[in-house]
């Protein structure tokens, strides 16, 4: 079964852009969140996905995805629940692992979200200096409900003043 395991976190400030690469935009919309599983389009660099992913169970879920045509995703996202997701997604190597850093645009701008996937549950790995707070079981920070709740929309900045914690 694919299994995705992801830990989430806050970032703390810019200094993870002098490693980074200079990104890709993604969109992404919401055709399904029961609850129990989410049904995503997204488009990246000219290719589209249609995602299906399971309810986490701490930070492992279900995830199956696949490609369709281009043409097809902008017709299902016109089907969407909620508003498109903008970000640009950056890529940055660290300890044999890979941070996707998501600094969103549009109605969630001014949230930066680092998120590491790990080959299993107990994978340690050390905290970069401008990691902040981790996030992986807040369900405000999932992109399905940034879709329906964004951002701008919170009445506190919680990504804002998010305390450094140090490599380990």
């Amino acid at each position: 079964m694919p299994f995705e395991i992801e830990r989430k976190f806050l970032v703390a400030n810019d200094s993870w852009r002098a490693y980074a690469d200079g990104g890709s935009m993604i969109r992404q919309a919401y055709l399904a969140n029961t609850g129990k599983m989410s049904l995503r389009i997204r488009t990246r660099d000219g290719r589209a996905t249609l995602t299906m992913k399971s309810a986490g169970v701490g930070i492992r879920r279900l995830e199956f995805e696949y490609d369709i045509p281009p043409d097809h995703a902008v017709a299902l996202m016109e089907l969407r629940e909620g508003s498109i997701i903008e970000k640009r997604r950056h890529l940055l190597p660290w300890h044999g692992l890979t941070w996707e850093i998501d600094v969103f645009q549009g109605e969630n701008e001014g949230l930066v979200v680092a998120e590491i996937e790990l080959p299993h549950e107990d994978h340690g790995f050390p905290l970069p200096l401008w990691i902040g707070a981790e996030i992986s079981g807040d369900p405000r920070y999932s992109n399905a409900s940034l879709c329906k709740r964004p951002f701008s929309q919170w009445g506190e900045r919680a990504a804002g003043g998010c305390p450094v914690i140090s490599e380990s």
